[in-house]
């Protein structure tokens, strides 16, 4: 099998590799985090520094689902943009044993412009998740609070560097692991790399990939969820972990875990799977 060029679907050249990874990003990630949205809210109220019971429990498990569904798309289409795009552009100075660099460079580069538009979504996602503010306070009205009160860089973009920090190893681990499952499923299973096959190498690699960095989600979460004057004192990643890691344990650090894996799993699965069935149905309509 010739390198990755079968692994995801009918290769793509030109100016199509723009326009349909940012099509199929956005529609996988639009499907996943809609699906999933109340997993997601679960494993943010565990890591809630309020508890999990105060954060609002099972109740009002979609909240903070609006603000997610208008961000997940333009968010996915943009980091599989970069993505494809770096790596299209990397593996042809690249020998065949060098992939997995790529990938790992192209994953990262991906993740920080993904943030850019994925912390203030994040932002108004998790308060309203832990009923931080009140019921009827609209996405708009929270993000023009944060900047109002605690300005850009501490209100907006709170969390950018712990979110880099976790989303930027996290993507160090799956990509490259999507990408050498991909690889080796034919040679392995005797099958067709197929969609659903796609979506099984996502759904491993994901959830090796959340169990692994559990403890950075939790350092996020608790300085998204601070207000300013509370995050002042809270110090950096480090730090935070540490003072977990006193009040309740190991199991303070890895809180979240089950919902985090089970989240991602599900989700890697639904999210590679349409990915790939989106761009393989972009290919056949663009070669009628």
């Amino acid at each position: 099998m010739e390198l990755e060029e079968a692994t995801i679907a009918p290769p793509l050249g030109g100016k199509t590799i723009y326009w349909s990874s940012l099509i199929a990003g956005g529609v996988a990630g639009l499907v996943v985090d809609v699906v999933l949205f109340p997993i997601d809210t679960i494993k943010t109220r565990l890591q809630s520094e309020r508890g999990f019971v105060a954060s609002g429990g099972f109740r009002g498990v979609y909240k903070g689902l609006a603000p997610t569904a208008a961000g997940s798309a333009p968010t996915s289409a943009l980091f599989f943009c970069t993505y494809e795009s770096m790596k299209s552009h990397l593996r042809q100075y690249a020998a065949h044993d060098q992939l997995p660099y790529v990938h790992m460079m192209s994953a990262a580069v991906a993740e920080v412009v993904a943030c850019l538009i994925r912390v203030p979504i994040e932002i108004v996602k998790q308060r309203r998740q832990a009923l931080l503010h009140k019921a009827n306070a609209s996405s708009l009205e929270i993000l023009y609070g944060a900047l109002k009160k605690e300005g850009i860089r501490k209100g907006l973009y709170r969390g950018f560097g712990t979110t880099v920090m976790r989303d930027v190893p996290f993507s160090l681990i799956q990509f490259p692991l999507w990408e050498y499952f991909k690889l080796h499923w034919t040679d392995t299973t005797g099958t067709a790399l197929t969609p659903l096959s796609v979506a099984i190498c996502g759904a491993i690699s994901g959830g090796i990939a959340a169990g692994l960095t559990t403890p950075l989600d939790v350092a996020k979460t608790r300085i998204m969820l601070a207000e300013q004057l509370e995050s002042n004192r809270m110090g950096g990643m480090g730090r935070i972990l540490r003072n977990i890691y006193r009040e309740r344990g190991i199991r303070g650090v890895f809180a979240g875990f089950v919902p985090r894996v089970t989240w991602i799993t599900l989700g890697g699965a639904i999210f590679f799977g349409m990915y790939d069935l989106t761009l393989r149905f972009l290919k056949a309509n663009e070669n009628r």
